[in-house]
């Protein structure tokens, strides 16, 4: 059976699982014309704003990631989020140096020095693996979307060392809304929910023979952890903001799983 094929079952597989469970969603619902009505065209708005993709990150992905990884071991992912993008610079340091991720000269925010350890599930430190990190600046925005920033402020890629280790300098992530301009926004107000994400790090590992780990890094104290809008937070991934006088320190190691 060619590729294409195997990929046309599993779609009529999925469709008719969705078929189904929409018919009896509707059924309990018990939704009148003007409902679906009002729905659709709401269903376009949300398209024609390309505020699709936003939806689908705040309030679906969770509970993909959720049903796939709750019981298995290692980390457990979050979302990738509407802000990352490719091509981020590598970051570098010399002999002795501290790597700092992409950033502006005289960065606003109060410097954080982040640490980590990368291991496999069976407690093998994973060496030279790649950790793409991003963030929002202290105005709360992402380069690359509605920001002044350069396109990679805040951005990069690094490896780890022979022990699996990492340090990068940045600075301490803000508290932000997601877009509620539109009609994710519209939505929001439906349901009388608040557009906030608490403040958190955005983190992918790679290394030979595992699966890619895609996940964030929340800190204790948030006001928005316990009702973040796109329900990314997870108990394990709540580290503790230290102050050191002059900058801020936090860490966290990650558990990858194998392929």
């Amino acid at each position: 059976m060619s590729k294409q094929a195997v990929k046309n079952v599993r779609v009529e597989e999925v469709f008719n699982l969705y078929i189904k469970h929409m018919q009896e969603f509707l059924k309990e619902a018990r939704l009148n014309h003007e409902e679906y009505t009002n729905f659709v065209n709401w269903a376009d708005r949300l398209g024609r704003a390309g505020e699709l993709p936003l939806y689908a990150d705040v309030f679906l992905e969770t509970h993909v990631l959720r049903a796939m990884y709750t019981d298995k071991p290692g980390t457990q992912p979050s979302l990738l989020g509407p802000y990352f993008i490719e091509g981020s610079p590598l970051v570098e340091s010399e002999p002795g140096q501290q790597l700092v991720l992409t950033q502006r000269p005289d960065e606003p925010g109060e410097v954080l020095i982040f640490k980590g350890n990368v291991s496999s599930v069976d407690g093998m430190p994973l060496a030279n693996t790649r950790v793409e990190m991003w963030q929002n600046d202290n105005s709360g925005k992402y380069s690359a979307f509605d920001s002044d920033a350069p396109r990679y402020n805040l951005r990069g890629h690094f490896f780890t060392d022979e022990n699996g280790n990492f340090e990068v300098k940045s600075i301490v992530p803000l508290p932000y809304s997601i877009p509620d301009q539109g009609p994710t926004g519209e939505f929001l107000e439906y349901v009388d929910q608040h557009p906030m994400r608490p403040a958190h790090l955005h983190l992918m590992f790679e290394a030979d023979g595992h699966e890619t780990l895609i996940t964030q890094v929340f800190f204790e104290g948030d006001k928005w952890l316990e009702s973040d809008v796109a329900d990314g937070v997870r108990t394990e991934l709540i580290t503790k903001l230290e102050d050191k006088g002059d900058h801020k320190e936090a860490s966290l190691n990650f558990v990858m799983r194998r392929e």
